[in-house]
């Protein structure tokens, strides 16, 4: 009888698990659709927490730490594509092409600014690359979309994809639903086994 409560409460256990992960992701990127103009901090922050909560999670139902760490690689997957997938998408529904020209580059630490003059004359937003490469040079030349509403980043053209984003968010909930299942079975396995070895002795 006390197998079954605990095969139930596991299996319960496991479902909510999966549902609040999926919840973190459909949350994460309505709250970065709901804030496009804002700082990219305010979705990435409920991604962040919701990644943890979902950790913390894993950690209780396994009972133990490998799989929790392992579920770091999909909630990359998750973050990424839940706070990219809204710009992305606003640039893709009503973003402006435009061919532009590198004219100069400022450089302030890891954050690079790149002048970029278009058929019309130069650009009023730079286009702005954080890293210690950014593969772009003075007088290259290269396809840019513009948000008229000025209210997303201009982004290089091949770094729009939202149907990548949505596809990051798919292998993000993929990921997290097989360690939910693996976490729930293996800490019903452990807390069985438990069980056994402090059940006291039959006497006949």
């Amino acid at each position: 009888m006390a197998g079954a409560r605990s095969a139930l409460w596991s299996l319960t256990m496991t479902a909510v698990l999966v549902g609040f992960g999926l919840a973190v992701i459909v949350v994460t990127a309505a709250v970065g659709h709901l804030t496009v103009g804002l700082p990219i901090a305010v979705p990435i922050s409920v991604g962040l927490v919701g990644c943890l909560a979902f950790a913390v999670g894993l950690r209780l139902l396994h009972r133990g730490w490998w799989l929790t760490l392992l579920s770091v690689l999909p909630a990359l997957f998750v973050l990424v594509g839940a706070v990219q997938l809204a710009p992305e998408s606003v640039l893709r529904e009503r973003g402006v092409a435009q061919q532009v020209t590198i004219t100069d580059v400022q450089t302030a630490g890891k954050r690079h600014e790149f002048a970029l003059q278009g058929d019309a004359g130069r650009l009023d937003e730079p286009l702005v690359y954080r890293g210690s490469s950014p593969g772009y040079r003075v007088g290259q030349r290269l396809t840019v979309v513009v948000d008229p509403r000025g209210e997303v980043e201009l982004t290089d053209a091949r770094d729009v994809d939202p149907d990548g984003k949505r596809g990051m968010l798919v292998f993000g909930a993929a990921g997290w639903t097989l360690f939910a299942l693996v976490g729930g079975w293996r800490g019903h396995v452990s807390r069985a086994r438990g069980r056994a070895a402090t059940a006291p002795p039959v006497v006949i």
